[in-house]
C-alpha cells in the first residue's frame, strides 16, 4: 500500500529536450524514453502518424502527404505545435497510459537561450500536461550527470556537444562562472559531410547516412588505423543510385571547420575565466559530454590543443538527463541552479 502511494507521487520527470534526441528520466525508474526528436505529421488531416524512433525510420521515405518535422533547432523550439505534441507523446509514454498524471518537470536548455525561447519551452511543457516546469542550464545538468563536484569552491569545466548546440561552462559553488552556447554541434558535422560528399563525389546523401558516416569513420585527429566505409546515395548528374567508398582522412577534412570552431570556443572559455579557476581546471581538466563527445579522437584533439587533461563522461549521451534527474530528489539544489 505504501509503495503504491509512493509510486503515485514519484511521477516527476526530467527531460533533455535535445535537437537530435529527447531523453526522459522518471524518478525512481531511471531513463524511460530515449528517442529522436522527430514528429511525422499527416498534412491532409493534421494527425501525428509517428513520433521518435518510428518517425526517424520515415525520414526521407515518406509519401507526399506525410512530412517528418524536427521541432527543435539549435537547442530551442522551432515548431511550437510539433514540440508540444512530441512532449505530450513522450510524457504519456514515460507514464505508461496514466494520462491523468500531471508531473513536475525539469528540462535542460542551452545557456544562451533567450527569454522568448525560455517561455516557449515552458508553455509547451505546461500544455503537454506538466504541473510545474523548472528550466536548468544544460551544461550544469551535464556536469551533475557526469558526477562533477559542482558545489565545491573550485572550477569544473564541462563541454557538452549536443545535436544543435555546444554548451561550455565553468562551474563553481553550484553557479555558472562562465557559460557559452555555440550553435555548432552534431548537426553541423552531419551537414559538413553531406556538402563534402556532394561536392567531391557528386553524390546526394540523406541525414541518416551522414550521421552513420560520422559515427563510423568521422574523427577529429588522425587515427592509428585507417577506416573506410561504403556509402550509397543518388548520383546527381546520372540520377541513379550509386555506391562509393570513403575513408577517415577524407571525412576528417570535411569535418575540419566545425571541429575547429568547437575547439576555438573552448579556447575562448579558457581565456575568459578568473585565474584561480584556471588553476583548478589545469588540475582537474575538462569533462566532455553529449553525443558529439563520441567523435573519435575529439578528446585527444582538445588535449593536444589546450594542454589540459580531457576525459569523456561515462555515459555522454545521457549526462544531461541524468543530471536533471538528480534534481528531482534534490529540490534545494534545483532552486539554487534553476533559471527561473
Amino acid at each position: 500500500m505504501v509503495s503504491a502511494l509512493l509510486s503515485r507521487f514519484s511521477h516527476d520527470l526530467a527531460i533533455d529536450l535535445g535537437t537530435a534526441n529527447t531523453c526522459v528520466f522518471a524518478r525512481g525508474r531511471g531513463i524511460v524514453v530515449s528517442e529522436p526528436s522527430i514528429v511525422a505529421l499527416n498534412k491532409v488531416n493534421g494527425r501525428i502518424e509517428a513520433v521518435g524512433t518510428e518517425a526517424k525510420e520515415m525520414l526521407g521515405r515518406t509519401p507526399g502527404n506525410i512530412t517528418a518535422i524536427k521541432p527543435m533547432r539549435d537547442g530551442v523550439i522551432a515548431d511550437f505545435d510539433a514540440a508540444e505534441r512530441m512532449l505530450t507523446h513522450f510524457i504519456r509514454k514515460a507514464h505508461k497510459r496514466s494520462g491523468w498524471l500531471r508531473p513536475r518537470v525539469v528540462i535542460g536548455v542551452p545557456s544562451e537561450i533567450t527569454q522568448v525561447e525560455r517561455r516557449a519551452v515552458k508553455d509547451s511543457a505546461m500544455r503537454a500536461k506538466a504541473s510545474e516546469v523548472h528550466l536548468i542550464d544544460e551544461a550544469m545538468a551535464a556536469a551533475i550527470g557526469a558526477g562533477m563536484p559542482i558545489t565545491d569552491a573550485a572550477g569544473n569545466m564541462v563541454v557538452d556537444i549536443g545535436g544543435g548546440t555546444t554548451d561550455i561552462a565553468v562551474i563553481s559553488l553550484a553557479g555558472v562562472v562562465y557559460g557559452r552556447s555555440v550553435r555548432i554541434a552534431g548537426n553541423e558535422l552531419d551537414d559538413a559531410i553531406i556538402q563534402h560528399v556532394r561536392k567531391a563525389h557528386n553524390l546526394l546523401i540523406g541525414e541518416r547516412t551522414a550521421e552513420q558516416i560520422k559515427i563510423e569513420v568521422g574523427s577529429a585527429s588522425p587515427l592509428e588505423q585507417t577506416i573506410t566505409m561504403e556509402v550509397k546515395g543518388r548520383h546527381l548528374s546520372e540520377g541513379v543510385p550509386k555506391t562509393i567508398t570513403i575513408g577517415d582522412e577524407e571525412i576528417r577534412r570535411a569535418l575540419s571547420e566545425p571541429v575547429r570552431a568547437i575547439v576555438q570556443a573552448v579556447h575562448d572559455a579558457l581565456e575568459r575565466i578568473p585565474p584561480e579557476l584556471s588553476a583548478d581546471i589545469y588540475d582537474r581538466g575538462i569533462i566532455m559530454t553529449g553525443g558529439g563527445a563520441l567523435l573519435k579522437n575529439l578528446d585527444k584533439r582538445l588535449r593536444d590543443e589546450t594542454g589540459l587533461p580531457v576525459q569523456v563522461a561515462e555515459d555522454p549521451l545521457s549526462s544531461v538527463v541524468l543530471g536533471a534527474g538528480k534534481m528531482l530528489s534534490d529540490f534545494d539544489l534545483l532552486r539554487r541552479i534553476s533559471m527561473d
